[in-house]
């Protein structure tokens, strides 16, 4: 089955079919429509209400089977009101791009020693009708804690910035520099939740 993933994220929609790899679900991305997209306000105060948003908006626009992710960054250490939260690349109203949110978030971790600890909290919101929605936000979709460096990596990845700072904690290595696969439990998240979804809608889709 083929399923939209509401984001303009090309890397993002990679990653995700990366992840579902050798399962029956094809993703696609909003720029795979060539058409007008609408623009989603991510009014949420988590992840999990931003995924819903998004994903409803889509699901209204194109009337198509969609499933929208969010992710939320927190930062040991950090006071509540400087929590990037979901609201990972807007700091004080700017929108930052891949080389913004290296700058800022390798001066976070300079002033606050060089180095911070830092989790990612996911979720999403899969959608095949007003009647068949799913949410789901927990450890199983999150990635482990981790380091934020004020070193950033020479190797960039689109789309996904902060990769170029992240440190695996036990190694001291950057994840770059790691041959595991680190995803393998947040692959196998992603897989349950939608072969649990799938199954509820078994003989009504």
């Amino acid at each position: 089955m083929t399923l939209l993933y509401g984001t303009g994220n090309q890397a993002k929609v990679e990653h995700m079919n990366s992840m579902l790899e050798n399962t029956d679900i094809k993703i696609i991305g909003l720029d795979d429509l060539n058409t007008v997209v609408p623009k989603v306000d991510e009014t949420g105060n988590d992840p999990l209400e931003n995924a819903y948003i998004k994903a409803m908006a889509y699901y209204n626009s194109f009337k198509v089977p969609v499933f929208s992710c969010d992710s939320g960054l927190y930062i040991e250490g950090l006071e509540d009101s400087l929590q990037p939260g979901v609201h990972v690349r807007n700091i004080g109203g700017n929108y930052l791009n891949d080389d913004g949110m290296i700058t800022y978030y390798s001066s976070l971790a300079q002033n606050m020693g060089g180095q911070c600890f830092a989790q990612y909290k996911n979720a999403i919101c899969l959608i095949f009708n007003e009647s068949l929605i799913f949410k789901h936000m927990g450890d199983d979709i999150s990635g482990n804690r981790f380091i934020i460096t004020a070193k950033p990596h020479p190797k960039r990845r689109v789309g996904f910035p902060l990769d170029s700072l992240t440190v695996h904690i036990e190694s001291g290595k950057y994840y770059y520099d790691m041959e595991e696969n680190r995803s393998s439990v947040m692959a196998e998240g992603f897989r349950n939740f939608f072969a649990k979804a799938f199954m509820q809608c078994k003989g009504i889709l």
